[in-house]
């Protein structure tokens, strides 16, 4: 067993980018990448030094050349994962695949079974698992610090500029291309919920829609163009407001400013606002994804949870207070207040997130937590720090049984 896992990375991306920055920080050797963009392929392969011949245009390129690393990163688009985590898993790559697994039932089995076949490693980019947070307050609830759960109640503020961004302009704007919004962005939640909770899910409910980025809620001054219109300086829209914003701090430049161009400064930030997407006004119709959505689930002992996703919140750490039968805890994403019934005595844990709760901030350490463990993992072979790929098959399918819910009108049972 080598000293240090080597690493592929199929799209350079700013999840790419970053994951493989993560691992080059934790021991990794960075040694191949695939990348159709020729700008993000040159500068992914200037900044991890690559020889020439381990810079590929696609993964189809990269996973026929001879295997030379350990294990592969997959950061791809969610409609571009099942194929070449198919055929990474087959060549015999441990992979990091970003979530979803597929925006699909199909898609997302025929992975799973593909890496189950080949005795691969692969973990699922549902970051939130591995946070410092998260840990504290598992073992909290494991060690029944408040007795038995009786209902969770969690919320995810998306924030209003991130929603615009990734939602509304960006690549999630629309289902048919990419995934549902609770897929895209909260079935770190629902994964997450089954976990702290540790119980299976019987039935869940939901409801929400597009309420808001619509034609109908266009006002009559407003231009097709941000950098056109007149209300620019006064919409809380503004892609100029928005990203002109960001260009001061460094700590945005791979996301969210690294997205519209990959060589981030005022000139190429100009040129992407007058001719890209993320120039575009918000409400030219050009996205068709649930703005807010709340999801309802009933555990098997008869426990129960609440999960709110929502644009119209500053961008922060989720809020989550759990209810169990001997006292309560309330979190922030940053610290853990504990409510002891008997003695009515509270103590507060602070988990000293590392920067907050953006991916320009890697989540708040969440991010390099779960690259050291799947590090470790394709290492020691020992993969029991990572949520299993059934595991993770298994919280997608609480998405798609909640969208068959808000979209029929239904209470659905697993």
């Amino acid at each position: 067993m080598s000293t240090s896992v080597r690493l592929a990375v199929v799209g350079a991306g700013s999840r790419g980018t970053n994951y493989a920055r993560l691992a080059a920080r934790a021991g990794a050797v960075v040694s191949s990448v695939a990348e159709p963009d020729p700008e993000r392929r040159r500068l992914f392969a200037e900044e991890f030094a690559l020889s020439e011949d381990r810079v590929f245009r696609t993964w189809e390129h990269l996973v026929a050349a001879p295997k030379v690393e350990d294990a592969v990163v997959i950061a791809t688009q969610d409609r571009a994962h099942a194929e070449p985590a198919i055929a990474f898993a087959e060549a015999g790559y441990d992979i990091l695949l970003e979530k979803p697994i597929a925006p699909t039932e199909e898609e997302a089995a025929r992975i799973v079974g593909a890496v189950e076949a080949a005795g691969v490693i692969m973990a699922v980019g549902h970051v939130m698992r591995y946070s410092d947070y998260t840990r504290e307050l598992k073992a909290l609830l494991d060690d029944g610090a408040i007795g038995r759960i009786v209902s969770v109640e969690h919320l995810e503020p998306i924030g209003w500029w991130h929603f615009a961004h990734s939602y509304v302009r960006g690549n999630w704007r629309n289902e048919a291309s990419s995934s549902s919004m609770l897929m895209a962005k909260s079935s770190h939640d629902l994964d997450w919920l089954s976990y702290i909770v540790g119980r299976s899910v019987r039935r869940i409910s939901s409801f929400g829609g597009l309420y808001w980025f619509t034609p109908e809620n266009k006002p009559a001054q407003a231009a097709n163009r941000c950098i056109d219109c007149p209300l620019q300086k006064t919409c809380a829209y503004s892609a100029t407001g928005i990203y002109e914003g960001f260009l001061e701090d460094p700590s945005y430049r791979v996301w969210p400013l690294g997205v519209l161009t990959p060589n981030p400064t005022r000139e190429t930030v100009q040129e992407a606002l007058e001719n890209g997407p993320y120039g575009e006004c918000v409400y030219n119709g050009q996205n068709d994804v649930a703005d807010h959505q709340v999801v309802t689930l009933e555990f098997d002992d008869g426990a129960t949870a609440s999960f709110t996703a929502v644009a119209f919140t500053q961008l922060e750490f989720r809020k989550t207070r759990v209810f169990g039968t001997t006292g309560s805890i309330d979190g922030d994403g940053q610290h853990l207040t504990i409510l002891d019934f008997a003695t009515g005595e509270t103590k507060t844990i602070d988990t000293m997130p590392s920067g907050g709760a953006s991916a320009a901030d890697g989540h708040g350490g969440a991010d390099g937590r779960l690259v050291e463990a799947f590090l470790h993992a394709v290492m020691s072979r020992d993969a029991s720090a990572l949520s299993s790929v059934r595991e993770s098959f298994e919280s997608h399918q609480l998405v798609w049984a909640a969208e068959r819910a808000r979209e029929r009108g239904e209470v659905v049972s697993l």
